[in-house]
């Protein structure tokens, strides 16, 4: 015949719509031309297709050959769509022969001796073609990747000659030995290597109980990022659609999936001089930013204050919606944004202000500078603001062992505070709406009135007061009170550490 149709996918943030390849081959000069909106590197597939036949010992069809990509006003990019050409053309020269190509999709990149590479976003590929009840033919590179939508869905060859021999039944694809897709993720770094430090280590169980975003106010050394990354050990397992979700986003990032970590929770950590585009993502094909990166999982800034004001401006939406939509004059892409906030900060430039075992050498204003590049709307989204104080070497060294617990003991606590309030609303407290939030807070007697009293005194705004009770409501969850107490109250409000330090020093 002169005409085939191939099945593959393109790649359109974390969606992977259908591609169909028509090929035709007709009388006149030979040529090959591709059509159908593609960018530069699906305009040179052609001439890695010519030498991939040639080399596979096939023959190139001395004919006029075109190359439709459709749907039309779709734009196609990168390599992987040399397979699916390729073989769209020897079907439509008939120099292979099978009716079973309309069950199977096609996706990889071809080296010029006929080779597959392998291609980013075959998660996102995988997942839709399973929905269609198709098969997908990737590189064995990929396949693994491929593998996480289901093994019975995916098929790896390493060679264009191997993918023929396939598809004409006299050869079966090598299996990888599953053993390379890891069901549990790593250990994390534990708390007990962390010595003293209570107060944070209570905050950072309460943070990790309802989700809620925390930042770590205190001087150089005292532990801030040390406690900061064993948040994601504390964590309930993500499910396995979370894990999907976290995978497919990396999937097509460019920065590669690690398959043997991909029940890990993420833990992003950009540094300071990061862009904006580089947190939310960008890019004339957008791409995801750290944000999106951190679904599910965990965002750490350290040093807060030494991030450009407008890149941390950037993030007030998708702290409050989850998610993040990037805009360009040709095209637009939305990518899921649900991650826990953490941040460390020093509360000066020289970091010993209000620190009685150091000397600050920082005026006044160079504090309240220091601490106005935090906008009053950003410092409203976090929701738990804690001291991390300075230790002297003799508290080092008195810190009692046997008082820490693990991350594993902590854990434990934290699962059965998350399962209550799943079974209660469905969602974590953090991502409570103010009427779910009403139902869900009930204040034990005089509670009510202390927290109005309270808030009228410091000036709250409505967003910060929202916070407090979200948290109050976990508090009492690890404690499993049905009742939001005037104490949990308290504790809640004692972690608003940064408008004190504002007002102090206004």
């Amino acid at each position: 015949m002169a005409l085939s149709i191939i099945y593959t996918r393109a790649g359109v943030g974390i969606e992977a719509p259908p591609v169909t390849v028509e090929t035709h081959l007709s009388n006149g000069l030979p040529s090959l031309n591709i059509v159908g909106l593609p960018e530069a590197a699906v305009k040179e597939s052609k001439d890695r297709v010519r030498s991939a036949l040639i080399n596979a010992q096939f023959e190139f069809p001395a004919r006029r050959i075109t190359i439709n990509l459709a749907p039309a006003d779709l734009p196609k990019e990168g390599g992987r769509y040399d397979l699916p050409i390729a073989l769209g053309i020897l079907l439509a020269s008939e120099q292979i022969q099978t009716d079973q190509i309309q069950q199977f999709e096609f996706m990889g990149e071809l080296a010029l001796s006929g080779k597959l590479r392998p291609v980013n976003g075959v998660l996102p590929a995988a997942l839709a073609a399973k929905k269609v009840q198709r098969r997908l033919l990737v590189p064995t590179a990929n396949l693994v990747e491929a593998q996480l939508a289901g093994e019975e869905h995916a098929i790896g060859c390493d060679h264009l000659l191997n993918v023929c021999a396939f598809l004409q039944g006299k050869k079966q694809p090598a299996a990888l030995p599953q053993s390379v897709i890891s069901s549990s993720p790593p250990p994390h770094p534990d708390l007990l290597d962390v010595k003293g430090q209570y107060a944070a280590k209570r905050a950072l169980e309460v943070a990790a109980a309802g989700r809620h975003n925390l930042l770590f106010i205190g001087p150089p050394g005292t532990g801030k990022t040390m406690l900061a990354t064993r948040l994601a050990g504390i964590l309930p397992e993500m499910t396995e659609q979370e894990a999907i979700e976290s995978a497919a986003i990396t999937s097509v990032s460019h920065q590669g999936l690690d398959t043997a970590h991909w029940r890990q929770r993420p833990f992003r950590s950009p540094h300071h001089t990061a862009s904006a585009a580089a947190l939310v993502g960008g890019g004339s094909n957008p791409k995801p930013g750290e944000i999106s990166l951190a679904h599910h999982g965990v965002l750490f800034l350290d040093e807060l204050p030494e991030f450009d004001r407008k890149v941390l401006e950037v993030l007030r939406e998708p702290l409050e919606s989850g998610n993040v939509t990037i805009s360009r004059a040709t095209r637009q892409a939305e990518y899921p944004a649900k991650f826990q906030f953490l941040a460390a900060m020093n509360p000066c430039p020289c970091g010993h202000f209000g620190n009685p075992k150091g000397i600050c050498r920082c005026t006044s204003d160079k504090v309240r500078r220091y601490l106005l590049k935090l906008s009053g709307p950003f410092i409203d989204r976090i929701d738990m603001h804690v001291d991390v104080p300075a230790m002297t070497p003799n508290e080092l060294k008195k810190a009692p062992v046997n008082n820490t617990e693990s991350s594993s003991q902590v854990r434990k606590r934290v699962v059965h505070a998350m399962q209550k309030q799943l079974s209660r609303s469905g969602k974590s407290n953090a991502l409570l709406t103010p009427h779910e939030l009403e139902k869900v807070v009930n204040f034990a007697s005089g509670a009510e009135s202390f927290i109005l009293s309270v808030l009228e005194k410091l000036r709250f705004s409505a967003r910060a007061y929202h916070r407090i009770l979200r948290v109050s409501r976990t508090i009492a969850d690890l404690e499993d009170s049905l009742e939001v107490t005037q104490q949990h109250l308290a504790e809640a409000l004692n972690y608003r550490r940064l408008e004190r330090m504002i007002n102090q020093v206004a």
